[in-house]
């Protein structure tokens, strides 16, 4: 199984959403998964697509808010580990079920901490959060450590493929970013049997991000919508 891997460094909050869709977009063309790893240049909040910007903007102090492509809640971010992967049309995981992709996603998350010397495990089943506040609580797979919630995630899947964004806030142990992202891809090697290529963003590619960023994310119109 072929995988690009794409290390896009830190962004502000509205080109970090650019980029997602515009990889989602680009799955018909690309052929072939994204492994997409990101951080962010300031402190922010993004919200599911479907939430309501009035509640939202109650629930946290946390300021650019940003809607996401995907579903799901309220996520902080600043220091979290941010990742997304995005798959083709007619691909396996573009097959699968949300329920089966999603533990898929947070399985692979596992076994990249187990390559690490970390311990975790997949949700059994519910603990009720609190409005707004993402990672207290959890959902039937999620990643926990000493049965605290350190990775969720929200999906999109179309007729353009599937899009999982995923969020980490890594245990408090002696762990470097670098490393979790070099397990990510060796123990898909393993599990998947993943070859991985390094992406090279084309000209379309940027521009599709450009334009996104320009014309939806950062635009206070889309963020409010609802």
């Amino acid at each position: 199984m072929n995988f690009f891997v794409l290390n896009s460094g830190a962004g502000d909050a509205a080109a970090n959403m650019a980029w997602d869709e515009a990889l989602l977009a680009a799955m018909p063309r690309l052929q072939t998964p994204v492994l997409r790893f990101y951080g962010w240049t300031e402190r922010a909040a993004t919200f599911g697509y479907f939430q309501h910007y009035t509640e939202v903007e109650r629930l946290t102090p946390l300021r650019p808010l940003i809607r996401r492509p995907t579903g799901g809640g309220i996520v902080p971010h600043a220091a979290d580990w941010t990742y997304s992967a995005a798959f083709p049309p007619g691909h396996e995981w573009h097959s699968l079920r949300a329920a089966e992709s999603y533990r898929r996603i947070h399985d692979w998350l596992r076994l990249a901490f187990a390559e690490l010397g970390v311990a975790s495990e997949l949700a059994p089943c519910c603990q009720k959060s609190l409005p707004g506040q993402c990672f207290v609580g959890h959902e039937q797979s999620d990643l926990l450590w000493h049965g605290q919630k350190i990775a969720g995630a929200a999906q999109r899947r179309n007729l353009l493929g599937l899009l999982i964004q995923g969020s980490v806030q890594p245990p408090p142990l002696k762990l470097a970013r670098p490393d979790w992202e070099a397990a990510m891809q060796a123990v898909a090697a393993i599990t998947f049997g993943t070859r991985w290529s390094t992406l090279s963003p084309d000209a379309a590619l940027r521009a599709a991000v450009d334009t996104l960023h320009a014309e939806k994310y950062s635009q206070a119109a889309f963020n409010r919508k609802r």
